[in-house]
C-alpha cells in the first residue's frame, strides 16, 4: 500500500512557475514508477509526466505529454520518498487539478495508487 499526498499548487500568472511535490508513505516507493496526471474542468484526466522506478538500471528516465514537453520536469528524491513536478512557462490551459500516481509500469499509464490532487490555476 502506498499513500500519496500532493502539495505546492496555487494561483500563478501566465509565464510563471510552480513546483508540485508528492510525498509517499511506505517502504516500497523506490519500486514504483511515478507519474503526474491532470484534470481540467469538464475534461478527462490526462497524462502529464512519468519517471522510472528508482531500482531500475535506467534510473532517471522520464517521458512527457507533448503539451508540456520542454516546460515541465519530473524528478524524484528517493531519500525523501518524494516526486516533484517543476512547471515553468505556465499557460492558462495548464489550469487543472494535478494528481500524483504510483504506476503499475513506467511505459503504460496504468495507475496503482492516486493522490488526492492539488489545484493549479494559471491566470492570463
Amino acid at each position: 500500500q502506498v499513500q500519496l499526498v500532493e502539495s505546492g499548487g496555487g494561483l500563478v500568472q501566465a509565464g510563471g512557475s510552480l513546483r508540485l511535490s508528492c510525498a509517499a508513505s511506505g517502504r516500497t516507493f523506490s519500486r514504483y514508477a511515478m507519474g503526474w496526471f491532470r484534470q481540467a474542468p469538464g475534461k478527462e484526466r490526462e497524462f502529464v509526466a512519468a519517471i522510472v522506478a528508482a531500482i531500475v538500471w535506467s534510473t532517471g528516465t522520464t517521458r512527457y505529454a507533448d503539451s508540456v514537453k520542454g516546460r515541465f520536469t519530473i524528478s524524484r528524491d528517493n531519500t525523501k520518498n518524494t516526486v516533484y513536478l517543476q512547471m515553468n512557462s505556465l499557460k492558462p490551459e495548464d489550469t487543472a487539478v494535478y494528481y500524483c500516481a504510483a504506476l503499475q509500469d513506467y511505459s503504460a499509464n496504468v495507475v496503482n495508487y492516486w493522490g488526492q490532487g492539488t489545484q493549479v490555476t494559471v491566470s492570463s
